[in-house]
């Protein structure tokens, strides 16, 4: 299998917090979601990646190439937004256009100004009388006019409305179909991920606590609401987390299919019950969860 990206026991120590040994691969052709709660190191790993923060250790490498002996081909190739925008105010759209000719070999007019279009983005206002939502818009119109085959989106569709998500994810959903294009996408919004993720990789505290196909954790993962009884006949290997309550357990389990299995043997009680479940709820479960 072809990577677009590869992290290697990267780590990064500061004083009171540590990326500790972080690895995974992200697949060329497909969405990868990052996941974690603020704090968790998801800005500081995008960082690392683009080379404006330095590791401690470890070795990173995107489309192939050596992210520190290869940084002027790599950049060509990527696409990046952050969570704000780091246009200067004063610019208006043709500015943008003309200053970006001199950065990408491959910048196209024509395809910025469709997504300018698209996006309903004013030609002849200034950034700065830019709503949050239209600056982010504009990042993103930016980061898919240059041929990139690697974008990276630190909360790429915080500040947004659903209809524009929406939109917005439709549009990374048919960047992809090209399969020489991949998104590695950091998101708090578990559910626009659920809708166009292929893989998840899940951080907490600097560690890389999970990193999985989502058919995998949507097919495997499930909640199991039982009494005590029950709960005693649950295989320990494949409980993720418990949570108790004054009705029993609810037990995170990744062994669905057993389970369903199980259940129709009449192993457990009619009290016994299997829900699905969702990535946010796994991530609920991984993080406080006994």
């Amino acid at each position: 299998m072809d990577y677009a990206l590869e992290l290697r026991g990267i780590s990064k120590s500061y004083k009171n917090f540590k990326l500790d040994n972080i690895s995974f691969k992200v697949p060329k052709g497909c969405i990868m979601g990052f996941v974690g709660e603020n704090g968790a190191g998801k800005t500081t790993t995008i960082k690392t990646i683009l080379n404006l923060i330095h590791a401690d250790k470890g070795n990173i490498r995107i489309l192939g190439m050596d992210y520190m002996k290869d940084q002027l081909a790599i950049r060509n190739q990527i696409g990046v937004v952050f969570d704000e925008s780091f246009f200067h105010e004063n610019l208006t759209l043709l500015d943008i256009s003309k200053i970006m000719k001199h950065i990408y070999s491959k910048w196209e007019d024509e395809t910025f100004f469709r997504y300018a279009n698209t996006f309903k983005l004013p030609k002849d206002k200034i950034v700065k009388e830019y709503s949050r939502g239209m600056k982010m818009k504009l990042s993103i119109a930016v980061a898919l006019s240059h041929q990139a085959k690697l974008l990276i989106l630190d909360e790429a569709t915080s500040g947004l409305d659903p209809i524009v998500r929406d939109e917005i994810l439709d549009i990374f959903l048919e960047f992809i179909q090209n399969e020489e294009h991949t998104i590695f996408i950091s998101s708090h919004i578990t559910s626009d991920l659920e809708k166009v993720a292929d893989y998840i990789t899940f951080i907490h505290e600097g560690k890389i606590i999970l990193s999985e196909s989502k058919d995998n954790l949507t097919d495997n993962y499930g909640v199991v609401k039982c009494k005590k009884e029950d709960f005693e006949k649950l295989d320990r290997n494949h409980i993720i987390g418990i949570r108790k309550n004054k009705f029993g357990y609810e037990v995170m389990i990744d062994n669905k299919r057993e389970i369903i299995k199980q259940m129709n043997q009449k192993k457990y009680s009619n009290e016994f019950c299997l829900d699905n479940t969702t990535i946010e709820e796994i991530i609920l479960f991984k993080v406080r969860g006994e």
